[in-house]
Formats: C-alpha cells, sequence, structure tokens
C-alpha cells in the first residue's frame, strides 16, 4: 500500500491510501475503473464523533474498584474524534456522488451507507443523479448494541442503498457470498439447513466487538463482515474498490483477504494513522506501505487529470 496526498498525481498501480479532502483526489481518479465504490459518510447527527481508549492500572489508590475489591486507575490514550454536521449535506454529497458515478466501470456497484435521518433525502438524490432504475437494492444492516429509549422504537439499523453505474449489466456473483443459518432449519430439509441459505437484503449482524482483534477504536469503524458481502457479491478477483470516506480502513482489509485491489481515501489524519497502522503490515501491504508521497509516480497508467 502506497501513501500519498489526495492533491497529487494518482496512478493506480499499487493499492493507494490518498490523504487529503476525498473532492481532490475522486477527481484526480480515473474514469471507468472500479467494480465497487462504498461510501460511509458522516451520518450528519450535528455532533462530533469521539471514540476514547482507556487503560486499566492496578493501583492500590486508584478510582476504580474491580473484582474481588481490586483497586485501578484508568489512563486516557487517546482519543478519536471528527465532526459530524454539515449546513447543507446534500450540496456537500452531491457532487462526490456524481463523480462516484463517472469513477464505476460499466459493470460497477455504489454502495452507499447511510442511517435513518438522512436515508429518504439520500434516496432521492441518488434516484435523481443515476436515475431509478438503477437502483438495485435497499439493504438493512441489523444490529442490537447501545441505548434502547422506552418512549420510541430503539433505531437499530442502519440503510445502505445500492445503485449500479448500468441497468442490467451490473456485476453481480451471488455464489460468491457466505451462506448464513436459516431463522427456522426446522421448515427446510436436513441439506438445506446443513448448506444455508443466501443472504437476503436484511442483514443481522454485531458491531465490532470491543474486545475483538478487528477493534481498531475509530468511532463508527464497520465490521469486516459487512463488507465482505458487499465486495464478494460486487467485485471480480483482482478488481479496484474505493472508498472515499475510509474512516478505518475497512475495505481495505477486506479487499487483501479478498484478492482485490483498493484505494482509501480520507482527510482525517486521525484515520491515516489508524489505516496505516492496520494495514501496513498485513499480507499483501506490498513495497512502500508507510511512505508519503507527494511526488508524482514515475509510472504513467491509468492517469486522470
Amino acid at each position: 500500500m502506497r501513501t500519498q496526498s489526495a492533491s497529487g498525481e494518482v496512478v493506480l498501480d499499487a493499492d493507494l491510501l490518498l490523504a487529503g479532502d476525498n473532492a481532490d483526489a475522486l477527481a484526480r481518479l480515473p474514469a471507468g475503473q472500479f467494480d465497487m465504490i462504498y461510501m460511509d459518510p458522516p451520518f450528519n447527527t450535528g455532533r462530533a464523533q469521539a471514540r476514547r481508549t482507556m487503560s486499566a492500572i492496578a493501583d492500590p489508590a486508584g478510582d476504580r474498584v474491580g473484582f474481588g475489591g481490586r483497586r485501578y486507575r484508568s489512563s486516557l490514550l487517546r482519543t478519536l474524534s471528527f465532526d459530524d454536521g454539515f449546513a447543507d449535506y446534500l450540496a456537500f454529497l452531491e457532487p462526490r456522488l456524481v463523480r462516484a458515478r463517472q469513477l464505476l466501470a460499466p459493470h460497477g456497484t455504489l454502495y452507499f451507507h447511510i442511517d435513518y435521518r438522512e436515508a429518504h433525502y439520500c434516496k432521492l438524490l441518488l434516484d435523481e443523479l443515476f436515475g431509478r432504475d438503477a437502483f438495485l437494492n435497499e439493504l438493512i444492516w441489523a444490529y442490537d448494541y447501545g441505548a434502547k429509549p422506552r418512549r420510541r422504537w430503539p433505531a437499530k439499523h442502519d440503510t445502505i442503498l445500492v445503485y449500479v453505474r448500468t441497468p442490467g449489466a451490473h456485476h453481480f456473483d451471488a455464489d460468491a457470498v457466505d451462506r448464513e443459518p436459516y431463522m427456522a432449519p426446522g421448515l427446510v430439509s436436513a441439506e438445506k439447513a446443513r448448506r444455508g441459505k443466501r443472504p437476503t437484503d436484511v442483514w443481522f449482524h454485531t458491531i465490532v466487538p470491543t474486545n475483538g482483534g478487528e477493534k481498531t477504536g475509530y468511532p463508527t469503524q464497520k465490521p469486516e463482515g459487512v463488507l465482505r458481502r458487499m465486495v464478494a457479491a460486487s467485485s471480480r478477483p483482482g478488481g479496484w474498490c474505493l472508498d472515499p470516506f475510509a474512516g478505518s480502513g475497512t475495505l481495505g482489509a477486506v479487499c487483501r483477504q479478498l484478492g482485490r485491489r483498493f484505494v482509501l481515501v480520507d482527510c482525517n489524519p486521525a484515520a491515516i494513522e489508524v489505516i496505516r497502522g492496520r494495514l501496513a503490515d498485513s499480507p499483501g501491504a506490498g513495497r512502500g506501505a508507510g511512505e508519503i508521497r507527494t511526488d508524482p509516480p514515475r509510472r504513467r497508467r491509468s492517469t486522470y487529470r
């Protein structure tokens, strides 16, 4: 993986991490090259998103009491955060979505991840930009975590809107997606129960476990299992995938596992730090994983100006 400025010349000759404004990066990427684009923009909640990483150290005079009366003191290791509010959210998204459509290959697919506050507005915008006939699916990712209010139904899902570049000509490999257990295995044959079923448009999947090896500590990190379905179904081996709001770099981690190429973009220095730590030493990282390049690359392939 090569790390470079998003405002420099971009050449698709290696997996890329682009540091800077994704509007700059999208303008410099070559059109028609990406099998799949995953966009997980800030959800416009109007508040800062933050995740703090704490360390507990045994200390007889500590401020916390644990099992068996043992005392500990807590130490804040770091805080990762970003602002999640825009005066005009759709105006922020529109030019990025227009360019995303141009970047998709004729068989390419966009997965646009949003929450219930903005999903209906974004659906209308996507219909206008891609065309209603390019709408493929509304995916619901359902999870069960966090506070549960008592005066309304708890909001425990995200929406993923799926659009294709060319209606009817998109790549979709249902057999490449891992099967899941039947909810009522007794209602199907033993053979079907053993094989499991293809996922539907409602995905029940836990968030990233707080004590799991996948966890990076980045706020709003998405689980690899959710993105694995998208990458497996909508990209080909060796194909290019793009995430303009890369965050913790989950798309890159999944692409490495499935043998795809990737471009990740983020303007948050904390995100760049997390991604480099997560991907630089993983299998397939390649040469120059930790180096930030600001000079133009010598090899000139698929260059867009």
